[in-house]
């Protein structure tokens, strides 16, 4: 006991006031008055017993039995004080235990284990202790009874014996024999005087009288002494009895602290300033009616709550034809109802509670709090009591009817309607107690939920920045739960979780502690099971335990691990959520039922662990209960979450009996496994047995507790083994916990958003949408294209390596094994990259379902770039070999151009014709000379591709209408035409003759055919070697014969494709090839005709012609010719560079830095602010919804441009630097190349060898052609690298100056342009789009498994869909119409699918997640609103009928629907 004061005494006042109201729940005394140990006063600790509550049972005159709850504080009962006066042999204590509970020890006394006889801290301490009589006639008094017990000699405690002797009811004296002298005589005749009842007990006497002797009025005396104890606590019992029953005085606990000496505890400042505080709120209840209170103080959480709730359930529920109607309605009225609610706004009790919560810092709040509760519990308490009676007598009532119903029901006697009306008006009257209850019950956690409700009322509509000004509202709750209290996470009277409020909450918590990792344990069970009690005991929570105020709806609450566990778990806090009970089932309705389903899945979806709370042991009887649990753990299993659970079974009566234990193991497995299989034909899901479900052991999962009280109530004390069962629970649960690493609290946060708004739609499998893999999912896809970026630009600086080596002679042939080991490197550093990504990133657990996917998409695309690169040489070294002859004629031209060029110098030099202009003499002979040379060259046509169009589709198809569609250029707009009834005749059908026009559904197939005809034939065109053999009539047969047969190849059953289709199909393809056709031939002729080749070369013979004009030594011409060259491979090598330099700055930022969806909100800004003409602008949206890779491709040629025309400092330096450090590598290779000659004696063509090897990778081919006479000339290297390195400067300043600023490109100069590079990169993707709507997959792979994907999805008419047999278009979005009522028929299908089980459908509908979406949608919202005359034109359709556009719609901005693609700049 002096260990229990020590604490006591230490311990702060919230610890002090757990600790003494465990006590009392565990029926154990607890310190009255407490002697401080450091001061001459007596503590009263009033504050410490404030939250002591007892319950008891009386009966009235009329024997009608009445239930009493009352604090302790409030209650006026009786007190019985025992004391002791000088030593004794007997213990008080143990007379004390006997006479209250022959069974417990509720004072602590020398003879129990652990105690001692001498005691420190506990001398002149009072413990209380209080009789609570449960109605029966076996109770040892009638009506609730306080027991005082003065420890040590009261002789030596007179300040403690005074108080007690004035406030008792009776006075029980324990002595010892007292001599006539004793000081101690003064004190019994004192007591023997007062007016008191009292009663001597002669502990060290014996007396003849077995029984009470009387020795005065009302005072009596019994001796101990060879008694039997069970006698004397018969007799002590009947004469208290006797002196109680005689009216007696009776006392309050916050009277005491009248006393001289007393010193309550209530005294400190901190203490008094909360109840000041929540007194002043109190006042303004005072003389208020119980039950309007909250309708006038709080009136944003009662009918407009719930109606808003329904609302938004309704919202989910759409029927009508034009459900987006039906949704800007009902999201209109919900909007109204937060503008009443926002009227309303904080009312004077309100504001002065959020004023007072405001005021106090930290843990001080925790006093106000704590008297707000104290103060609104005593202040409803009476009002409550007589609700709660009569609840319970008409729950009774009502149960009764329903039995007899039955009753008769199973006995087949037929069922009077009198008798059912009469059930049915008693449920009605106890539905209206219930809602009496309801509306009178008004404690702390309403005034909460009215913060919860200002605040998401305040917000709604808000702009973010205004938004802030509120944080203060969940900021203060986050704070609170940071102290310990529990946070209302399900609003348990309106069913209804506050996401707003909620999230906001979270991410001020998240602000404060940081992203902590917490452990989600969730407790499910039904109602009155003991759940709360189990958390409370468990970890020292503060959930609602009485039988009055039972858990409603989910709190929340954050247990900190200590320093210690943190070293043996991987999170900083369990976050545990406390539910109300499952309905016990002999009334449950529908509603009853769907709530309990929502609630299970709820709870056990936010949980990393679910404790399944079980009052009994029998299977049969929670039946109902485990289907509930099991088809919730059914549907996170399809949703591919992966909680774990355990089952508690409690108030087992034999839990040592290990037999019996295993066989209630194996009927809950089986009993598991049969509700499994229920469950899965309503979940749709293969699943026979409860472990394919979820992972369970049937051995270590399933805990069984011994009954919490040993006895009955209200006097039972609790079994010592229920704490040791509850221990034995916490330690499996840590243990189970510390291999998981629980999740942060903004997974947390983004899970309760998930999991509700998936639960508000009706199928809740079909609707999940999981925010936080999402997330992982996006930020995972950005380090992809990380990844993958590093392998292309590795491959094309490998590329431009190789196509050097090539264009140098060095390399004849390539093999693929080559460029895969020029790649391992980069490949092996990508791979360990994503290893570490994978497995060491904080969200492993969710990434790891990926990882096999993505190593296999690396390695994909590692191969289809070796293979790319591997067809790109091999055309490079196909190209070289077929120019080898014409590369031979060309040098023996070269030749004797030089030669020739020389000569002329030479001669007009000679002859001195100073006064003659040498350009015009060098212009005069040089047409000369390449004509006499070009003579027998090749010749090289020039292409009229558009000719070969007509005449190759004038073979397939009539030369007429190839013409006719020709100029009447409608082919250009096929690929975003809104209908192509024009285009097809229709078929017969069963139903009528003709069918009238083309569906949707047909529309969308021919556009697919478009789409992939545009593909295939975009491919094909790139696989034609135009580049080395130039163009071929031949291409376009093979085009227009392709065509021909896709397009034959297409099936419908209700229509076909008109001969104008093909033609205007052909056209467009081969228009498309012809613009690639014509420039890859115009190059492929200024590389292979020498006219054009020797136009080119002009300049460069001149200036050799200008030197030996100019008397330069043929070691200058030399240099000259070779720095000549090097600007060109110097120049070449500068574009390689910078392209892709420029797509690796393009990437760094927005529209490029993100993942394939980033990259489509970026396209989306950029269409909503074009600008002129509105139809250009329309087009571009069309282009967009029916070609989104053509508009993406041009999308991003138009950023590319935009960005070389851009000053851009960093490019210009990067090639600056560039050619500075070609200039190195070019100079060092020239004095090198000087060492390696001197070394072997060799001339100036073994120099030119070195020198040109040397710089292969780097530069290319470097080789001049040396003529015979210049060899001979050159004899000294070291001159001739003067002359380089003179020379070479003026180029290199000349490219400098030529190339200071990215316009100064050229992009005919780039080997792989950058738009073509980013092309490669960011189209590689998912393409399908969304048969609804036309949305596209916005998943970055290709080929991708799992479902596609869209963020934005749109209104069915920007489409064209329309409602049969009407012109009116369907502006209905995809995700609204998954949550409606609404039904379709896909394709040509006779047979309809419900909107909400779309994937039933089959095909490409089965392979789409398509979430409902209630959010704004703005973007689509406003294009439909602002192109509206534009769609009605283009698809002959009007928005009308039952396709009006709502008039919210026409209140969108430009800027809102930029607004909602939430770009992140």
């Amino acid at each position: 006991m002096d260990i229990q004061m020590a604490v006591f005494l230490c311990a702060d006042d919230f610890l002090r006031q757990m600790m003494v109201t465990k006590l009392s729940q565990c029926q154990y005394a607890v310190p009255f008055l407490v002697p401080n140990p450091f001061s001459t006063k007596i503590e009263f600790p009033l504050w410490t017993m404030r939250q002591i509550s007892k319950s008891w049972k009386t009966t009235d005159t009329s024997n009608k039995v009445i239930n009493k709850t009352l604090p302790v504080w409030k209650a006026t009962t009786p007190m019985v004080a025992f004391f002791r006066i000088g030593s004794i042999s007997s213990s008080k204590s143990q007379l004390m235990n006997r006479l209250i509970n022959e069974k417990h020890d509720t004072f602590f006394h020398r003879h129990c284990q652990g105690s001692s006889r001498d005691r420190l801290l506990m001398d002149g301490v009072v413990e209380i202790a209080w009789y609570c009589p449960s109605g029966k006639s076996t109770d040892h008094f009638s009506d609730c009874v306080a027991f005082c017990n003065l420890h040590g000699d009261s002789s030596r405690n007179a300040a403690q014996r005074k108080i007690l002797t004035e406030k008792a009811s009776v006075n029980v004296v324990l002595l010892p024999i007292l001599d006539e002298n004793d000081n101690n005589v003064g004190i019994i005749q004192d007591l023997c005087k007062s007016s008191t009842p009292l009663v001597v007990v002669l502990t060290d006497e014996e007396d003849d009288n077995e029984d009470v002797c009387k020795i005065g009025d009302r005072k009596y005396k019994m001796a101990l002494k060879g008694r039997n104890q069970s006698e004397v606590s018969t007799a002590l019992r009947r004469v208290i009895k006797d002196c109680l029953f005689q009216k007696p005085d009776t006392f309050r606990l916050d009277t005491m602290s009248g006393f001289e000496n007393i010193e309550s505890d209530e005294h400190n400042q901190v203490c008094q300033k909360g109840k000041e505080a929540a007194q002043e709120i109190m006042n303004f209840l005072e003389n208020e009616k119980k039950s309007p209170l909250k309708e006038k103080y709080l009136p944003c959480q009662g009918k407009l709550w719930h109606d808003w709730c329904q609302k938004n359930k309704d919202l989910r529920r759409l029927q009508s034809i034009n459900v987006e109607e039906e949704k800007s309605n009902k999201q209109r009225e919900m909007m109204d109802i937060r503008k009443k609610q926002q009227a309303h706004g904080f009312s004077k009790l309100m504001e002065l509670f959020v004023k007072k919560l405001k005021s106090f810092q930290d843990s001080d709040n925790m006093y106000f709090l704590r008297w707000i509760a104290i103060l609104l519990d005593d202040f409803t308490s009476e009002t409550l009591s007589a609700i709660h009676q009569e609840y319970d007598q008409k729950w009774k009532e009502v149960l009764a009817l329903k039995k007899k119903h039955e009753s008769e029901s199973s006995k087949n006697l037929p069922l009077k309607d009198k008798k059912t009306d009469e059930l049915n008006t008693e449920k009605y009257k106890l539905e209206k107690i219930s809602n009496k209850l309801n509306d009178a019950t008004f404690g702390l956690e309403h005034m909460l939920r009215e913060m919860c409700q200002i605040y998401e009322a305040s917000v709604c509509g808000m702009e973010k920045n205004k938004v802030e000004n509120l944080s203060y509202l969940p900021r203060l709750v986050a704070e609170l739960m940071i102290h310990g209290h529990p946070m209302e996470l399900m609003d348990g009277d309106a069913a209804h979780v506050p996401l707003v409020w909620v999230s906001a909450v979270l991410g001020q918590l998240i602000k404060k502690l940081r992203d902590q990792r917490v452990f989600v344990l969730s407790v499910l069970g039904i109602q009155s099971s003991g759940k709360s009690t189990m958390l409370n005991a468990m970890f020292g929570l503060q959930f609602a335990v009485s039988a009055g105020r039972c858990t409603k709806g989910a709190f929340m609450q954050l247990v900190k691990m200590s320093e210690e566990m943190k070293k043996e778990v991987k999170f900083d806090y369990i976050l545990v959520v406390d539910t109300e009970g499952l309905r016990a089932l002999e009334l449950a309705g529908k509603d009853t039922i769907n709530h309990d389903n929502e609630l299970a899945t709820f709870v056990v979806g936010l949980g990393n662990m679910t404790l399944i709370n079980v009052f009994g042991e029998n299977p049969t009887e929670i039946q109902d209960i485990l289907q509930i649990v099991v088809q919730a753990f059914m549907r996170m299993k399809k949703v591919r979450l992966n909680p774990s659970c355990m089952f508690v079974h409690q108030n087992v009566t034999d839990i040592a009996a290990t037999e019996k234990i295993m066989e209630g193991r194996r009927r809950l497995q089986d009993k598991l496994d049969e509700m499994t299989k229920l469950a899965a034909k309503d979940e749709v899901y293969a699943a026979e047995s409860f472990s394919d479900v979820i992972a369970f052991d049937i051995q270590n999962d399933v805990k069984y507790f011994a009954q919490l009280w040993e006895g009955s109530p209200p006097m039972a004390p609790p079994n010592p083994s229920y704490s040791e069962n509850v221990q034995e629970l916490k330690r499996h649960i840590l243990s189970h916990a510390s291999k998981t690493n629980g999740m942060t609290l903004s997974q947390f946060q983004m899970r309760v958003n998930d999991l509700w708004n998936a639960l508000l739609n009706e199928n809740f499998v079909f609707s999940f949408k999981n925010a936080y893999e999402i997330s992982v999912y996006r930020k995972l896809e950005e380090e992809y294209e990380k990844w993958t970026w590093s392998l292309r630009s590795a491959m094309l600086s490998i590329e431009n390596k190789m196509l050097n080596r090539i264009a140098s002679g060095k390399m004849e042939r390539i093999e693929k094994e080559e460029l895969m080991t020029e790649m391992a490197g980069t490949l092996e550093n990508i791979q360990k990259a994503s290893k570490v990504y994978f497995e060491e990133n904080s969200e492993k657990e969710t990434l790891i379902q990926w990882k096999c996917r993505f190593e296999k998409q690396i390695l994909h695309l590692h191969d289809d770039l070796v293979n790319e690169t591997s067809r790109k040489l091999d055309d490079n070294i196909q190209q070289k070999n077929i120019r080898k002859k014409l590369d031979q004629q060309l040098v023996i031209y070269e030749k004797t151009l030089f030669e020739k060029s020389k000569e002329l110098a030479l001669k007009l030099k000679e002859n001195g014709s100073k006064s003659k202009d040498p350009k015009a003499e060098f212009d005069l002979v040089w047409e000369k000379w390449v004509s006499e040379l070009a003579e027998h060259a090749p010749k090289i046509k020039d292409a009229n591709i558009s000719k070969d169009v007509i005449d190759v589709l004038g073979q397939f198809y009539e030369y007429k209408t190839v013409i006719h569609q020709k100029v009447s250029y409608e082919y250009s707009q096929i690929c975003m035409a809104g209908n192509y009834q024009h285009y097809v005749s229709m078929k017969k059908s069963r139903f009528s003759f003709w069918e009238k026009s083309l569906k949707p559904e047909d529309q969308r197939s021919i556009r697919e055919l478009i789409s992939t005809a545009i593909e295939q034939t975009t491919a094909k065109v790139k696989s034609f070697p135009v580049s080395v053999q130039g163009y071929s009539k031949a291409y376009i047969q093979d085009i227009a014969r392709d065509i021909r047969k896709l397009v034959l190849n297409f099936k419908s059953d209700s229509f076909e494709l008109k001969k104008e289709f093909f033609v205007d199909l052909s056209l467009f393809v081969c228009e498309r090839a012809e613009v690639r056709f014509a420039n890859l031939h115009k190059k492929f002729k200024e590389a292979n005709d020498p006219l054009l080749y020797f136009e080119k070369k002009k300049t460069y013979y001149f200036k050799i012609f200008q030197k030996y004009c100019q008397g330069a030594t043929s070691a200058a011409v030399l240099a000259d010719q070779i720095c000549s060259k090097l600007k060109e491979t110097i120049l070449q090598s500068v574009y390689n560079m910078i392209a892709t330099f420029i797509c690796g700055q393009m990437r760094g930022k927005p529209p490029f830095n993100g993942n394939r969806s980033d990259l489509e909100k970026h396209i989306l800004k950029s269409l909503a602010e074009q600008e002129g003409d509105k139809e250009k602008k329309f087009q571009n949206f069309l282009i967009f919804m029916y070609q989104p890779k053509m508009h993406f491709e041009h999308f991003i040629r138009d950023k590319v441009r935009k960005y070389m025309v851009a000053e851009n400092l960093q490019a210009a330096s990067e090639i600056t630097e560039h050619i500075e450090h070609k200039k190195r590598s070019v100079i060092i290779a020239a004095e090198m190349a000087i060492d390696e000659v001197k070394a072997v004696k060799g001339d100036v063509q073994m120099w030119q060898d070195f020198f040109s090897n040397s710089l292969v990778d780097e530069l290319g081919d470097t080789r001049v052609h040396l003529n015979d006479d210049v060899a001979e000339d050159v004899t000294d290297s070291d001159v001739l690298v003067d002359f380089l390195k003179k020379e070479l400067l003026t180029v290199i300043e000349e490219l400098k100056g030529s190339m200071n600023k990215l316009s100064d490109l050229k992009l005919e100069m780039f080997r792989e342009k950058p738009d073509e590079i980013l092309i490669k990169h960011f189209c590689r993707c998912c393409w399908v789009q969304c048969p609804f709507c036309g949305a596209v997959c916005t998943n970055s792979q290709e080929n991708h498994t799992g479902d596609h994907n869209a963020d934005f999805h749109r209104s069915s008419g920007t489409t064209g869909i329309y409602f049969k047999d009407t012109t009116e278009f369907s502006i209905n979005f995809c995700t609204t119409k998954v949550a409606s009522d609404l039904c379709f028929y896909p394709g040509d299908s006779e047979k309809s699918f419900p909107y909400r089980q779309y994937r039933t459908a089959g095909g490409e509908y089965a392979k789409w997640l398509i979430s409902s979406d209630f959010s704004e949608q703005a973007y689509w919202k406003w294009f439909v609103s602002e192109f509206k005359d534009n769609l009605q034109k283009y698809h002959k359709k009007t928005f009308s009928g039952m396709g009006k556009i709502p008039h919210e719609w026409q209140n969108f901005s430009k800027s809102d629907a930029i607004a909602s693609l939430g770009i992140n700049e």
